[in-house]
C-alpha cells in the first residue's frame, strides 16, 4: 500500500483541512496515511472524523516552520539533523523509505528548502523546480518553475524541461509533451540573457521544444510543459489567479446588481459557472511537484481546504504509483551521455 506522509501543520488553518483531507484520501484511494504535527492537537480532530481501522498514523513533532521562518534561521531548521518540525520529520520519513511521499501546504520557501537539504537533488539536476498545473485553452499544461528558483542558468532551463517532459507523460498522460520556452516573443532571438542562451539547449536536445512562447500561447493550450524561471513563474502564476478570481467576481457582481432578465440569465448559467470555476480552482489538483529532489515531495497553497489536501494525496498516490522518480532519474542520465 502506498504511503503518504502529511504535514498536519501545513495549512493556514491547520489542523483542521489537512487531517480531514487526508482521512477522506485514505477513504477514497486506499493509501496509509502518516500525519506529522503535534499530536496533542491532531488527536481529537482525528478522533472526531471517526477513522475507525483507517491505515492512518500520527508522529508527534512538537515543532514547524512558518512565514516567520526565513534567512539562515529556515537553513539551520531545513538541515539540522535533529530538527523536530513537521517538515523535518516528514522529509525524514520519505528519505528513510518508510513514507512514498510528502505533502505539505505550509510556506513554500521552508518546503523548498527543507526538501532540498534533507533529500537532496538527483545526480544531474541542480536546482529544484516547483511545477504547478495550469488551465488553459485546451486542458491544461505545466508551468516550471513558479518559485523554488528566482534565478536560474541556461542548463537549469533544460533541467527543468526534461523534468516536466516527464512528469507530463508519466503522471499526467500526455505523449510526446510539447515543450515552450517562456518569452516576451514567439520568434528565436528574443527575450532576455537567459532565455537566449537557454534557447539553443533545448532546441538541440531530444525534446518537443517548440520556440518561444508568450503567455497567450501557455493560457492557449500551445504546449503542455512551459519553462521559465522561478521568479517569471511565480509572477505568471499569481497574475493567472487572480485575473481567474477577478472574473468569477465581477461575473457574479454584475449579475447581482442586474435587473430582472439579468439575475434571471444568472440563474440559467449557474450550472455552467459552477463547471468554470472548478476548472480554474487550483484545489482540483491539489499541489504541485517539487521537482528534482531525490523524492517525492508535493506542495499546495496555504489556503488549502480539505478537498485541496485529499487531491494532492491523489496526486501524489498516481506519482508513485508512475514511478516518476527513477523516470526522471533515466532521462537525466541520458541528457548527460
Amino acid at each position: 500500500m502506498v504511503t503518504i506522509v502529511v504535514d498536519a501543520m501545513g495549512s493556514d488553518a491547520y489542523p483542521v483541512p489537512d487531517i480531514i483531507g487526508s482521512v477522506t484520501a485514505a477513504r477514497e484511494y486506499a493509501v496509509q496515511i502518516i500525519l506529522v504535527g503535534d499530536e496533542n492537537i491532531i488527536r481529537p480532530i482525528l478522533d472526531s472524523q471517526k477513522p475507525g481501522n483507517l491505515p492512518i498514523q500520527v508522529v508527534h513533532t512538537p515543532e514547524m516552520l512558518t512565514m516567520q521562518d526565513k534567512g539562515m534561521s529556515l537553513v539551520l531548521k531545513a538541515r539540522r539533523p535533529n530538527s523536530k518540525n513537521s517538515m523535518a520529520v516528514g522529509l525524514d520519513l520519505v528519505k528513510s523509505g518508510i513514507a512514498d511521499a510528502f505533502v505539505t501546504a505550509g510556506n513554500t520557501g521552508a518546503a523548498s528548502v527543507s526538501s532540498y537539504f534533507r533529500l537532496g537533488t538527483i545526480p544531474g539536476i541542480d536546482r529544484p523546480a516547483l511545477a504547478p498545473v495550469f488551465p488553459t485553452a485546451k486542458g491544461s499544461c505545466i508551468v516550471l518553475d513558479v518559485g523554488a528558483n528566482p534565478d536560474v542558468k541556461p542548463n537549469n532551463l533544460l533541467q527543468f524541461a526534461i523534468m516536466g517532459k516527464v512528469y507530463t507523460e508519466r503522471v499526467r498522460g500526455v505523449t510526446n509533451p510539447k515543450i515552450g520556452l517562456v518569452s516576451n516573443g514567439e520568434e528565436a532571438g528574443k527575450g532576455n540573457q537567459l532565455v537566449k542562451e537557454a534557447y539553443p539547449l533545448l532546441a538541440s536536445s531530444q525534446l518537443n521544444f517548440i520556440g518561444n512562447v508568450e503567455g497567450k500561447e501557455v493560457i492557449g493550450g500551445e504546449v503542455d510543459v512551459a519553462v521559465t524561471d522561478g521568479f517569471t513563474g511565480n509572477v505568471m502564476l499569481k497574475t493567472a489567479e487572480a485575473v481567474a478570481q477577478l472574473l468569477v467576481d465581477k461575473i457574479k457582481e454584475n449579475i447581482k446588481s442586474g435587473d430582472f432578465l439579468t439575475q434571471l440569465g444568472g440563474l440559467l448559467i449557474k450550472r455552467s459557472m459552477g463547471k468554470i470555476k472548478k476548472f480554474m480552482d487550483p484545489s482540483e489538483e491539489g499541489a504541485a511537484p517539487l521537482l528534482g529532489v531525490n523524492g517525492l515531495v508535493f506542495i499546495g497553497h496555504g489556503r488549502s481546504d480539505a478537498n485541496a489536501i485529499k487531491n494532492a494525496i491523489r496526486v501524489a498516490k498516481q506519482a508513485v504509483d508512475s514511478n516518476i522518480l527513477d523516470s526522471i532519474r533515466d532521462a537525466i542520465q541520458v541528457s548527460l551521455q
